[in-house]
């Protein structure tokens, strides 16, 4: 089930809302949570609950052994047991034929091991559930005596099938007692109409424009160049849209979820982008593997070692397949160089300059990150950086271009800081004393429209996929 659909819209959501709102008792709105969340998980592919509820048991275990363990040893031992047990869970599932196959393939055997089917989701909540068993073994986080709870935690539907990764130290006391006030809710259905906006009216049409385009050598110049574009917005919209509708009903049901993306396309340089893009992720990596590497405190060689490990990292969790492998390094580079080479030269460029680099390096990454094949990257890369190759522009491209210029300026226009921005000129007019008349109304306004909508298109659109679904 996913949240743009009309199932979720019109059956799932309004009866998990009306049934936790209705219950005021915090063990019985743990409850339903709980088996609301496990449907949710268990709507597609049923039998793969298992592996998530196998996951949780293993680390609550773990992290009981370590918060009574006698000594530093024992607390360890417990703490490897259960993050090893957890990782290989999505080894297997996630990278087994991918290793088998790659291996097989260098030496020069035939063999290939086909892909077990993956569980949705299994990146994330593997992520989330050994922050958990971390976090009690730092002391940062105190331990949940009630598997059940710390079951909702990692199941929590919001948040389970694509992030954002929430530590449980930011939803702990919101399991144990929580309030949903009317502020509160109504500040979350808006964070949640406006996700379900850019999921539906911006990121599926992209797509769809975007598999209209030609793919491969067939490309032109125009047609490589407009792909990168619109594919950037599409998996931008998809996923903060995604976000953001996780954060939205993460309120309206008394959590609060940290932001997972702000505004990443105004970045002046490739440090910002990546602090503004997917922000959970890169806080996972940083505290989990950076800082225990060594993070900066360390001397340049040891330093580009840790960038390394920690992007290519990055880059093989999205997916096994050579590009995201090499999309994590790729990024991994401009970071490194903008740090030891650029920085000074930058410091001195006017910012209009800095933003378009910026805009051109992730574009470029974009590119790798969608196309698996070589063959097509390369196509790609060629039609975009070496147009005297390929022809300048091609019919459908042309066409592409004449038909959607609402969509790419609502694009860019929708990829800005507005809430931001919006929120901060409101404060300013209260502390004038000037009434906002139109806040509380215009929201409300704004977010029925929009719902209405993204409802009124998916009752038309047959392309509707998440695209962070598949990591």
């Amino acid at each position: 089930m996913v949240f743009s659909s009309l199932t979720f819209l019109c059956l799932f959501l309004p009866i998990v809302i009306g049934l936790h709102t209705l219950v005021k008792n915090t063990r019985a709105r743990n409850a339903i949570l709980l088996i609301a969340s496990l449907l949710f998980y268990a709507w597609g592919e049923p039998v793969w609950i298992l592996a998530m509820i196998f996951s949780t048991l293993v680390n609550y275990v773990s992290a009981r052994v370590i918060a009574g363990a006698q000594s530093q040893r024992a607390s360890k031992a417990a703490l490897i047991i259960g993050v090893l047990i957890s990782l290989s869970s999505l080894v297997f599932f996630k990278y087994s034929a991918f290793l088998v196959n790659s291996v097989c393939a260098l030496a020069g055997s035939s063999f290939r091991m086909t892909a077990p089917k993956l569980p949705i989701g299994i990146s994330f909540y593997t992520f989330q559930i050994i922050t958990y068993t971390v976090d009690v073994y730092r002391g940062e986080a105190r331990l949940q005596k009630n598997p059940f709870w710390l079951l909702l935690y990692v199941s929590l539907f919001p948040q389970l099938i694509a992030g954002p990764i929430v530590r449980f130290k930011q939803v702990a006391e919101a399991i144990e007692g929580r309030e949903v006030t009317r502020a509160g809710f109504g500040e979350g259905f808006f964070r949640f109409c406006l996700g379900l906006g850019k999921k539906v009216l911006l990121a599926n049409l992209c797509g769809e424009v975007l598999a209209t385009l030609p793919t491969g050598a067939e490309m032109s110049c125009l047609s490589g160049w407009l792909s990168a574009i619109l594919f950037s917005f599409q998996i931008f919209f998809d996923f903060s849209g995604y976000s953001e509708m996780a954060i939205g009903l993460g309120r309206m049901l008394g959590f609060r979820f940290a932001e997972n993306f702000d505004a990443p396309f105004i970045s002046k340089s490739v440090s910002e982008f990546w602090r503004r893009w997917h922000i959970s992720l890169g806080t996972f990596f940083r505290e989990y593997v950076y800082i225990p590497l060594g993070g900066n405190r360390v001397g340049t060689g040891r330093w580009i070692f840790n960038m390394i490990v920690v992007w290519g990292l990055t880059g093989i969790w999205h997916g096994a397949s050579w590009n995201y492998l090499l999309w994590g390094l790729y990024s991994g580079f401009f970071l490194i160089l903008e740090r030891l080479v650029l920085r000074r030269v930058l410091d001195k460029t006017p910012s209009v300059i800095r933003h378009i680099l910026v805009l051109l390096v992730m574009v470029a990454s974009m590119v790798i990150f969608r196309n698996e094949s070589f063959a097509a990257l390369g196509s790609q890369l060629k039609a975009m950086f070496a147009p005297w190759t390929v022809p300048a522009s091609d019919p459908f491209a042309v066409y592409a271009l004449k038909s959607n210029p609402v969509l790419l300026i609502a694009c860019v226009v929708c990829s800005l800081p507005l809430r931001k921005w919006a929120v901060k000129k409101f404060r300013e007019r209260r502390e004038r004393g000037k009434r906002n008349v139109l806040r509380p109304y215009g929201k409300a306004v704004l977010a029925v429209l929009i719902l209405g909508l993204s409802v009124m298109f998916l009752v038309g659109q047959s392309f509707n996929p998440f695209l962070y679904f598949r990591f």
